[in-house]
């Protein structure tokens, strides 16, 4: 089938080259030309595991271009996918200008049937939206009246994609989601998913664009729990890792996203909380709850803070270091990412930071200034006060921690995530912090 992915993006961009690499013929687009000209070039702008060798395969067959040409995808495309930027505007509401001006182009040089399918994370009703754009900015040949000539659908069809192991979701989901309005939507779309063999759900358009929003609401909901439970943890003595462990064993919760750390970052779970908040106050509804799990997370990250500060006693002149600074391990965005909250509440109090992420280093450049950038993690923690775990990367846990005590000032380790094994980083003499794990 002939695709058109708008937005090159880590959505996009997955999408396409995996809906590439399962058959299909693609064209991504994106309006930065220095991106299409690097992507055609085989160069690809984000980290993400395995998706580089899949693209210049997929390229290699000749199964996925890259074009700025909005016109050219819309003509060459039966379906036309949406992966778009929706970045949170002052208020909470998700910005769809992007989704807006896009749809507008569409319509302008659709000349036979299409289907448009939202990728991105939209509030419920967008749908409709797209379709009165299209029918408002439609060339005046394809409109008699109030009558609409030109046949179109639009659907939603959301991702679930994890950033670090987004190709693997593509190929074995859990689900997949069509909100369709026709039966020749829905058999189009089946059509392209044929090859994975996926669970399919079909539903209205508004239904599956609330199971985007209430998914990750509701995976937020659980890390601000935990969070809060190690909290209490810290208080009356328990550990929450053992607590989370004896809570995840009930098959009707599971150990999914139950790890106490500080807090969710990226550029989804804050976006799609404060989102899904502002469109219950839209729509008459009070969503306490989710306020209450925006104001945990918030709270998380202070309390970490503020255990540093408590420990260190005084930061002006300290050297703290900081390994991890992508939102999560397996991926180089740092969008969101709890680092820099974190470096710059650290610089604000006179500290000095040494930094280093085995793959958001390029990214920490033009994001952190001030900031001792590090080739390593033996780098990082020379000469420190402190030493600060907040992205989980595995590798953290192989490194010699006798050379990393012996180059620190003070060997005291806040361990942001609980990645570590407290008794034996004790047992080499370090003062371990963590997050619930029984401070009395």
């Amino acid at each position: 089938m002939n695709i058109a992915i708008v937005g090159s993006g880590y959505v996009g961009l997955v999408t396409g080259v995996c809906l590439s690499h399962i058959g299909h013929h693609v064209i991504c687009v994106d309006n930065n030309p220095d991106k299409i000209k690097s992507l055609r070039k085989g160069e690809i702008p984000i980290y993400e595991p395995g998706l580089e060798e899949l693209m210049h395969a997929c390229m290699k067959k000749k199964r996925l271009t890259f074009t700025t040409s909005i016109k050219d995808a819309c003509q060459k495309s039966l379906v036309i996918f949406l992966a778009l930027p929706t970045p949170p505007r002052a208020n909470g509401d998700a910005d769809l200008t992007y989704i807006e001006n896009v749809s507008r182009e569409i319509a302008l040089h659709m000349d036979s049937y299409k289907l448009i399918v939202e990728k991105s994370t939209v509030p419920a009703q967008t749908g409709k939206k797209i379709i009165r754009t299209i029918q408002l900015n439609l060339p005046k040949k394809f409109k008699k009246g109030n009558k609409i000539l030109l046949d179109f659908d639009v659907a939603s069809n959301p991702e679930f994609l994890k950033e670090g192991s987004a190709v693997s979701d593509f190929m074995n989901p859990d689900r997949v989601v069509f909100g369709v309005e026709s039966k020749k939507a829905e058999k189009i779309l089946r059509e392209i998913y044929q090859p994975l063999k996926a669970k399919i759900l079909v539903t209205n358009t508004a239904s599956s664009e609330m199971i985007k929003h209430a998914s990750n609401s509701f995976l937020a909901t659980k890390i601000s729990f935990i969070n809060a439970v190690a909290q209490m943890c810290d208080m009356v003595g328990a550990d929450v890792l053992k607590v989370a462990e004896g809570m995840g064993l009930d098959k009707r919760i599971g150990r999914q996203f139950l790890d106490a750390g500080i807090g969710y970052g990226g550029s989804c779970f804050p976006k799609d909380v404060d989102s899904f908040i502002r469109l219950s106050e839209k729509s008459g509804y009070d969503f306490s709850l989710l306020k209450e799990v925006r104001r945990i997370n918030e709270k998380q990250l202070d309390s970490f803070l503020h255990l540093v500060e408590e420990k260190l006693w005084n930061l002006k002149d300290k050297t703290i270091g900081v390994w991890g600074l992508a939102f999560k391990p397996n991926t180089d965005d740092m969008r969101n990412a709890a680092s820099l909250e974190i470096i710059a509440k650290l610089k604000a109090d006179g500290a000095k930071v040494k930094a280093y992420d085995p793959k958001s280093m390029a990214n920490a450049a033009s994001m952190l200034k001030g900031v001792t950038l590090c080739d390593d993690p033996y780098s990082a923690a020379e000469d420190t006060d402190a030493l600060l775990i907040v992205t989980e990367w595995p590798e953290f846990k192989d490194v010699n921690f006798i050379q990393v005590r012996d180059s620190m000032r003070q060997a005291v380790i806040f361990d942001g995530r609980n990645m570590l094994d407290a008794d034996q980083l004790k047992k080499l003499g370090f003062d371990y912090f963590g997050i619930g794990r029984g401070r009395l």
